[in-house]
């Protein structure tokens, strides 16, 4: 089937190529290239053109039992990560967060109807969903969601939320809007977001805004518990407070970052 572009500078083989990298997936880490073609719904000689192109490039390597990833596709996502400048500032302050609460702390930003974890510092506990950078969940019924939904104007909230999610996953708690709306007004009056048990069974959480300097809502921070160890009264009397001075923390140092003047150097001019 033909990638469908938005216009006439859409670069449909890159699109494919994009396609081909991200149909690889936890429980299918090495795959056929009749397996590649399938997911991605590409004709089998297109997908192994790709699939060489990929491979020479050193993303993908042939394996015994057909293709998988390399290291270097990490490059990807670090690329954008190190762009943001975001993890590099939150660093420092999501270790002091995790070694004062002895729970694991993200950050993660709003993609679309998903946030998708861009930080993590974790502790090692035993819960019922793995996470790790580039995880993505529904937004809505998470924390860190909450908080970077309820700062969208109406209208984009909107059309963010009739996306479909991408995140494979059907959370819990599955709300009317007049419920969702109360929610997220609850959000923006507070500063602040809770979640217990509505993405899944065992999963706790609180989060915070991070803003620019401007402050528009750039990402959210949380801290995460299993529900067994950990109650509401604990998450909401000694984390909350923790993580509020750590969100405003972040989200000053993270202004005053990009707020640096930036040289970049280079063959000086002819005179």
């Amino acid at each position: 089937m033909p990638r469908a572009g938005t216009g006439p500078d859409f670069i449909e083989a890159l699109a494919r190529g994009l396609d081909v990298i991200t149909a690889f997936r936890p429980n299918a880490p090495v795959m056929t290239l009749t397996e590649v073609a399938a997911a991605t719904s590409l004709a089998r000689p297109t997908a192994r053109r790709i699939l060489l192109t990929l491979e020479e490039l050193g993303y993908v390597r042939a394996a015994d039992r057909g293709y998988s990833l390399t290291p270097r596709v990490l490059d990807l996502g670090v690329a954008y990560i190190r762009s943001m400048g975001l993890w590099d500032v939150a660093r420092p302050h999501l270790e002091r967060l995790v070694a004062r609460t002895g729970e694991s702390c993200s950050i993660a930003q709003l993609d679309g109807p998903d946030i998708v974890y861009v930080a993590r510092v974790a502790v090692p506990k035993i819960v019922s969903l793995a996470v790790q950078i580039g995880t993505r969940f529904p937004a809505l019924a998470t924390s860190l969601g909450k908080v970077q939904l309820a700062a969208l104007p109406p209208a984009e909230l909107e059309a963010v939320l009739a996306e479909p999610t991408r995140s494979g996953l059907v959370a819990r708690w599955q709300p009317d809007r007049a419920e969702r709306d109360a929610e997220l007004r609850d959000v923006r009056a507070r500063g602040w977001a809770l979640t217990d048990e509505q993405l899944t069974l065992g999963i706790r959480s609180v989060a915070a805004p991070l803003r620019d300097g401007s402050g528009r809502v750039i990402a959210g921070v949380n801290v995460n518990c299993h529900a067994a160890e950990t109650s509401v009264e604990r998450l909401l009397e000694h984390h909350l407070p923790l993580l509020l001075q750590t969100a405003g923390d972040i989200s000053a140092d993270f202004a005053r970052a990009r707020e640096v003047p930036h040289v970049e150097t280079g063959a000086p001019a002819a005179s």
